[in-house]
C-alpha cells in the first residue's frame, strides 16, 4: 500500500476578506456558526482515512494555532498519526514564501522525512466535502505523474482558475492559470474545467519539480501557472472530476475568498434543503466545540403595546446563544451571542461573542467576534451612514464589522 502524506497550504494572507482576515490567516475564518475554514479540508482527511497531515501556516497564524491545538490533536503519534503545523523557518533561504510552490519546497526536507510515496496536496480554504482516497486510488491505478482534481464552472468564472482541456482519457492536455478568455470544455460551450486547487503527485515527480522550479528565472513558484504546467509537458497529468458525497453529481465547493463568496455560501446553509449537508453522520465535520451550554429563546410576550418574542426562521443558531425578545431570520447566528428584546437580525452573519442591543436592526450584515451593537443602532440599512463609521461594504452590498472597528450612533 502506498504511503500518503497530506499537505494542506494555510499561509495566504485572504486580503479580499478583510477585515474578516485582519487579524487571522483565511483558513481560521469562522463558518457556519460553529467551525472554521480549514475544518473542511482536515475533516475530508480523517474521513477519507488520511491521517498523516501536514499544515503550512505563514501570514497572521497565531488564531489558526491555537484552533489546531484546541481541536485536532487526536491522533496517535505512536501510530504515526500527526496533524503538524510547519511555520515558515526559512531553512533554504531568508525569504516568506513566494508561492504555493515555493511553500512546499522550503519545507521539502520535513517531507521527505515523512518518507512518502504519494502526496496530496490541499488548499486549506475551500468549503466541500469530499473523499480524496477516490482521487488517489484513481492516480495510482492510471499510472499518471500527477491528478488535478477538477470541476466544470461558467466561463466568466474561469478567469479566477486554473483551466484545463483534457482528451477523451481524461488527460489533461492544457492547463492556463486564470486566463483571459478560458476555452470552454468539450461539448458544453458554457462552461469550462476549473481545477479546485487539489493535486496528487507521486512524491519522486513532486520532489524533482519543485527543485527545477527553485531555480528556474522568472518563475512565479506556483502549482496552478508553474509546476503543473510543466509536469504536463514532461509527464502524464490527468483530471479527476469532483463529485459530490452526498448527491453522486457535481460537488459542492466553494472558494469563499471574497466578502460575497463568504455570505452567499452562508446564504446557501439557511436554505430548507442546503446542498452542503452539515448534518451527515457518515462524513461529520470535526471542529473544536468550547463548553457553552444549549442555545436558549426567552419571552413569548405577545399581549400589550410592545410585544417581543425570541425567535428564530430559517436560521442556524449555535451553543451558548441566547436570543432573548428578538428576532432572527435567514441568519447564521454563532456561539456565545446575546441578542436583546425588540432587536431583529435578517439575512446575517453573527460570529461568536456579537452582541446585539434592544431595538437595534441589522440587515444584510457580517459581523466578527465580540462586536457590541448599541441600543437601536441599524445596521446594512444605509450603505454611506455605515462606511462613515469606518465599516466594509462589500460589492453586492453586505455590510461588514471587523473586531476591532470602533462603533459612533
Amino acid at each position: 500500500m502506498a504511503r500518503i502524506v497530506t499537505l494542506v497550504l494555510a499561509g495566504g494572507k485572504g486580503t479580499r476578506l478583510e477585515p474578516l482576515t485582519r487579524d487571522r490567516a483565511k483558513p481560521a475564518v469562522p463558518f457556519g456558526g460553529a467551525y472554521r475554514i480549514i475544518d473542511f479540508a482536515l475533516s475530508n482527511c480523517i474521513n477519507s482515512g488520511l491521517r498523516r497531515i501536514l499544515v503550512m501556516t505563514q501570514y497572521k497564524a497565531a488564531s489558526l494555532d491555537r484552533h489546531l491545538n484546541l481541536g485536532w490533536r487526536f491522533l496517535c503519534r505512536e501510530l504515526d498519526e500527526y496533524i503538524d503545523v510547519l511555520p515558515p523557518q526559512q531553512r533554504i533561504d531568508e525569504k516568506w514564501y513566494q508561492g504555493t510552490a515555493d511553500a512546499v519546497y522550503q519545507n521539502i526536507y520535513t517531507i521527505e522525512s515523512c518518507r512518502p510515496d504519494v502526496i496530496l496536496i490541499l488548499s486549506g480554504d475551500h468549503i466541500y466535502k469530499m473523499d480524496y482516497s477516490e482521487m488517489i486510488e484513481q492516480h495510482i491505478e492510471s499510472g499518471a505523474e500527477a491528478t488535478v482534481a477538477c470541476i466544470p464552472v461558467p466561463l466568466d468564472e474561469g478567469r479566477e482558475f486554473g483551466v484545463m482541456q483534457i482528451d477523451d482519457s481524461r488527460r489533461i492536455v492544457e492547463f492556463a492559470e486564470k486566463p483571459a478568455d478560458p476555452r470552454p470544455m468539450p461539448g458544453d460551450d458554457e462552461r469550462c474545467l476549473a481545477s479546485m486547487g487539489i493535486y496528487v503527485f507521486n512524491a519522486r515527480t513532486l520532489f524533482e519539480e519543485l527543485v527545477r522550479d527553485a531555480t528556474e528565472p522568472g518563475t512565479s513558484h506556483d502549482f496552478g501557472k508553474n509546476i503543473i504546467p510543466r509536469t504536463i509537458e514532461t509527464g502524464s497529468v490527468r483530471a479527476f472530476p469532483f463529485q459530490d458525497r452526498n448527491t453522486g453529481t457535481r460537488g459542492y465547493w466553494r472558494d469563499v475568498g471574497t466578502l460575497d463568496a463568504f455570505y452567499d455560501a452562508h446564504m446557501d446553509l439557511v436554505s430548507v434543503s442546503p446542498e452542503l449537508n452539515l448534518y451527515d453522520q457518515e462524513w461529520e465535520i470535526r471542529t473544536f466545540h468550547p463548553n457553552f451550554p444549549p442555545p436558549k429563546f426567552v419571552f413569548a410576550q405577545t399581549a400589550g403595546e410592545e410585544p417581543r418574542v425570541g425567535e428564530a426562521h430559517d436560521s442556524l443558531v449555535a451553543s451558548g446563544t441566547i436570543i432573548s425578545g428578538g428576532q432572527v431570520s435567514k441568519s447564521v447566528i454563532s456561539q456565545d451571542v446575546h441578542i436583546h428584546s425588540w432587536a431583529t437580525v435578517e439575512e446575517s452573519i453573527l460570529f461568536e461573542g456579537v452582541e446585539i442591543g434592544r431595538h437595534a436592526k441589522v440587515r444584510r450584515a457580517i459581523i466578527d467576534k465580540r462586536v457590541k451593537i448599541p441600543e437601536g443602532a441599524e445596521i446594512g440599512f444605509d450603505h454611506d451612514e455605515d462606511r462613515r463609521r469606518g465599516f466594509a461594504v462589500s460589492e453586492n452590498g453586505v455590510t461588514v464589522i471587523g473586531k476591532m472597528d470602533g462603533f459612533e450612533l
